[in-house]
C-alpha cells in the first residue's frame, strides 16, 4: 500500500517540524505535527517525527507509540527501529527495546549511530562487555563519533580500566577541543594530572560566549582540577566558585525545607516501632549510609573484596518502595509511618528482598549504599530488622569542600552553595546522632579518618558488625577486580588506602564561611 499524499500546507508544516527538531527545538515541531497527523493520521514520516518530539521533551511513553506506529508502516526501517529502541528503553520496556536495537544493526551493520544507539542501552542496563563491543563497532565504522568513544571511555572508568579510559578521552579532545564532557570525565578520575597547557585550553573554551550553562559549569569544574594540578589554588578555588554558582542557578534546594523534613523524621521516629514479625528478615542486607564523598565507596570496596558479598552500588530499590508506599498511604515519608503496622513494615521488607534478589545470585550477601539511607535508618529497622547498618562520617569540613569540588550526574543539589552544604551537614549529622542514640548497636558508626589511620583494625571491627568471617583481602581492597558504577570515585578505590586525601587546608581562607557555619 503506498503511503498517503499530503497537501501541499502539510507538507510544509512537516518541513518546518524536520527543520525545527534538526535546530533541537521540540516546542517548535509539536504544533505542525499535530496538524499534520490531524489531516494524515497514518502517514508515518509524521508518526515518527512526533515521536522525536516527544522523546526530547521526555514523555517517552507518548513518544515509542507513535514510533511504534511509525514502525507498523515501516518494519525494516533502522532509523525508526533504532529510535523507537531508545524510546522504549527509556519507558522501562527494556526486553522489547533490545529487540528493535538489534534489529536496526542488523538492518543497517554499517552504520555507526545505529550500534552506537545499541552501546549506550547496553552500558545502561549494565552489559558492559557487550556494550563495549557495540561502540568498538561504531567506532570501526566512524573513528570520530564523539558520543560512542566518550561512553567507551566511561565503561573503561567503570572497570578500572584508566590508563585506556585516559587514552580514549585524550583521543575526544584530539578531535574537539571544546568537549565539555570528556573535559569533566577526565577531570572528574581525580588520579589523574591535568597539565598548563590543558588548563589554558580548558580557559580559552570557556570565552565562547554562546556556551551553553551545563557546558560552561562542566569547564569550570574541569579548569579547577587542572589549574590545582598546577598548585594554583587561588585560581582553581576562583573558577570552582564560578562554576557551582551557575550550577546552583540550574537546580532546585531548599534548606529550610530540608530542615523542616528532618525534625519531622525525628519525631516521628521517637514512637516506639512495632515489634517485627520476623527479626532476622534483611538479614543479607548491608546498609551504607553517607553523605557524598564521605568514603561510602571505599567502604563498600572493602565489603565487596570479600568472598561473601557483592557490591551493589548506588541502587534505587529502597527510594522506589518508600516512595510507593507514600503514593499508596497518599502522604509523604514520614507521615504515613505512624499508621504503619508490623504487617504492613513486613510486606516494604520482603518487597524491598523481592527488587533486590539477583545481587544474591552468586553471593549471600550484599551492599546497598544509596545516597538517601542515612535518612531512612528508622525505616529499615522497621521493614529490614536483620539488616546491617554501617553509618559512613568524614570530617565536616573535609566532606563539605570535597562535595563542593563535585559535579555531580543527578540528585545532588545541595553541594552548589557553601551556606546549603553546611546547613545539609548540620541535618546529617543531627539525624545521624539520634539514629546511634535510637538504636544503639544496630548502626554502625565508622569514621572515614579512622579508617585510613588504622585499617586492619577498623576493617576487623566492620566485618565483626556484619558478622562476617575475617577475610585478608578486604584489607587490599584495591586488587579487587569488580565493576565501581561511581565514576566520582572509580580510580581512587583503585589504589591503596592512604591517609593524605585531606583538600581542605590549602583553602582554608576560602572556606571561612563554611567553617563558621558548621555546627551552628
Amino acid at each position: 500500500m503506498s503511503p498517503p499524499s499530503l497537501s501541499p500546507a502539510a507538507s510544509q508544516w512537516l518541513s518546518e517540524a524536520g527543520k525545527a527538531l534538526s535546530q533541537g527545538r521540540a516546542d517548535l515541531a509539536e504544533q505542525p505535527l499535530k496538524r499534520v497527523l490531524a489531516e494524515a493520521p497514518n502517514f508515518a514520516n509524521a508518526q515518527f517525527l512526533y515521536g522525536i518530539a516527544c522523546q526530547m521533551r521526555g514523555d517517552h511513553n507518548t513518544a515509542a507509540k507513535y514510533m511504534r506506529k511509525a514502525a507498523q508502516q515501516r518494519p525494516d526501517d533502522p532509523n525508526i527501529l533504532t529510535n523507537l529502541g531508545g524510546a522504549l528503553y527509556d519507558s522501562g520496556a527494556t526486553e522489547e527495546a533490545f529487540v528493535c536495537l538489534r534489529r536496526a544493526t542488523e538492518l543497517a551493520p554499517m552504520q555507526a549511530s545505529i550500534w552506537y544507539n545499541l552501546g549506550k542501552a547496553q552500558k545502561l542496563h549494565w552489559q558492559l562487555d557487550e556494550a563495549a563491543d557495540a561502540l568498538r563497532r561504531a567506532l570501526d565504522l566512524d573513528e570520530r563519533h564523539i558520543s560512542a568513544r566518550i561512553t567507551l571511555a566511561d565503561i573503561f572508568t567503570i572497570r578500572g580500566n584508566i590508563a585506556e579510559a585516559v587514552a580514549e578521552y585524550r583521543k575526544v579532545l584530539a578531535l574537539q577541543p571544546d568537549q565539555a564532557h570528556a573535559w569533566h570525565a577526565l577531570a572528574n578520575l581525580k588520579t589523574e594530572s591535568l597539565t598548563l597547557i590543558d588548563a589554558k585550553q580548558i580557559h580559552s573554551v570557556l570565552q565562547n560566549q554562546q556556551l551553553a550553562p551545563d557546558a560552561r559549569v562542566s569547564l569550570g569544574f574541569s579548569l579547577y582540577k587542572a589549574l590545582e594540578d598546577q598548585h594554583d589554588y587561588s585560581g582553581a578555588f576562583q573558577a570552582l566558585r564560578e562554576a557551582n554558582a551557575l550550577k546552583r542557578q540550574l537546580v532546585q534546594w531548599d534548606a529550610a525545607a530540608e530542615r523542616t523534613h528532618i525534625d519531622a523524621i525525628i519525631e516521628t521516629f521517637r514512637r516506639p516501632l512495632p515489634t517485627p514479625l520476623d527479626p532476622t528478615l534483611g538479614h543479607e542486607v548491608i546498609l551504607i549510609a553517607s553523605l557524598p564523598r564521605s568514603g561510602s565507596t571505599l567502604v563498600e570496596h572493602i565489603l565487596a573484596s570479600h568472598p561473601l558479598v557483592e557490591g551493589a552500588n548506588e541502587i534505587p530499590n529502597l527510594s522506589q518502595v518508600l516512595d510507593e508506599e507514600s503514593k499508596r498511604c497518599g502522604k509523604d515519608f514520614p507521615h504515613w509511618v505512624v499508621d504503619a503496622t508490623a504487617e504492613d513494615w513486613a510486606r516494604l521488607g520482603k518487597s524491598y528482598l523481592a527488587r533486590t534478589a539477583h545481587w544474591r545470585a552468586k553471593r549471600p550477601y550484599f551492599t546497598d549504599k544509596g545516597l538517601q539511607n542515612w535518612q531512612w535508618a528508622g525505616a529499615i529497622r522497621a521493614m529490614l530488622p536483620g539488616a546491617k547498618i554501617i553509618n559512613c562520617h568524614r570530617d565536616p569540613v573535609e566532606t563539605c569542600f570535597a562535595c563542593y569540588r563535585q559535579l555531580f550526574s543527578e540528585g545532588i543539589h545541595f553541594s552548589y552553595d557553601l551556606g546549603d552544604l553546611a546547613s545539609c551537614y548540620n541535618d546529617y549529622q543531627r539525624l545521624t546522632d539520634y539514629w546511634q542514640e535510637r538504636y544503639p548497636g544496630h548502626v554502625f558508626d565508622l569514621s572515614y579518618e579512622t579508617l585510613v589511620r588504622d585499617p586492619e583494625t577498623q576493617i576487623r571491627q566492620l566485618l565483626s558488625f556484619c558478622q562476617l568471617p575475617f577475610d585478608a583481602a578486604c584489607l587490599s581492597p584495591h586488587q579487587t577486580q569488580r565493576d565501581v558504577h561511581s565514576t566520582a570515585s572509580a580510580a581512587q578505590v583503585r589504589q591503596p588506602i592512604r591517609g593524605d586525601t585531606a583538600r581542605s587546608p590549602r583553602y582554608r581562607d576560602f572556606l571561612e564561611p563554611l567553617i563558621q557555619r558548621l555546627h551552628h
